[in-house]
């Protein structure tokens, strides 16, 4: 990645910051969700869209009639997004050694996360890999989870690998008091505040809206908060319906 790119980008991530550039994915009210994650996830965003488009320059100038697999998209993007966070001297590596220095042993170990907290702090930092198509797509989620539950706005600080080579956003979240985990009841009730309604999947932890997936809405991802007794997520799986 040159200098120039990475002005460029740094050019449009202001731009973003101040209205006058947007995300062409985004809704007005999404765009929240972009910024508030901080201006690594829309760096982020950026070098992705240009590996996308990359990809489709190529396509067309070769009048090729296949379309790149996501694989191929996710690969390309993980080395692009590596190759911008060390020339911004926000790649780490061995990041769990650094967290665990910093913080002690893993609090918690998910699908998507290892979770890391010192005693006391009012945020936890995640590792958090990638369960999408593309990590674009993963990126995208970060943006749209602070779109929709802002009590739990994740934050981008940085990248890495984790030990098993698998690339990871570094970020932190706010730490939850946990009374107890939500009823379906309370996450029905709570999802269709936001204009969502169940998938009809039958498997009850997956809704849609007419722009959104909202999934993997379970229990163990709701919690009832101890100082309001509300149902707050802390994770889910969120997604463009495209």
């Amino acid at each position: 990645m040159t200098e120039y790119d990475i002005q460029n980008i740094d050019k449009q991530i202001n731009e973003i910051f101040d209205g006058k550039k947007d995300l062409s994915q985004f809704n007005q009210s999404e765009h929240a969700g972009v910024c508030s994650a901080g201006p690594l996830l829309i760096g982020a965003l950026l070098v992705c869209d240009i590996v996308r488009e990359s990809f489709q320059t190529s396509r067309n100038a070769g009048n090729s009639q296949t379309t790149p697999s996501n694989w191929e998209i996710d690969e390309k993007q993980e080395q692009s997004i590596q190759e911008w966070a060390e020339a911004k001297g926000v790649w780490v590596p061995k990041a769990e050694e650094w967290l665990e220095e910093l913080y002690g042993p893993e609090l918690a170990h998910g699908a998507e996360s290892k979770v890391y907290c010192k005693k006391g702090d009012t945020h936890v930092v995640k590792l958090r890999t990638s369960i999408y198509s593309t990590l674009g797509r993963a990126f995208e989620a970060i943006a749209l989870h602070n779109y929709l539950f802002p009590e739990t706005i994740m934050r981008v600080i940085g990248f890495t690998r984790d030990t098993d080579g698998l690339f990871r956003v570094i970020l932190t979240q706010p730490y939850i008091e946990c009374m107890r985990l939500a009823t379906k009841n309370e996450i029905d009730e709570m999802v269709s505040q936001k204009e969502f309604r169940d998938n009809g999947d039958a498997l009850g932890v997956n809704y849609i809206s007419n722009r959104l997936n909202l999934e993997d809405m379970h229990p163990a991802n709701v919690f009832v908060e101890n100082l309001t007794g509300k149902p707050i997520c802390i994770d889910c799986i969120v997604k463009f319906r495209r």
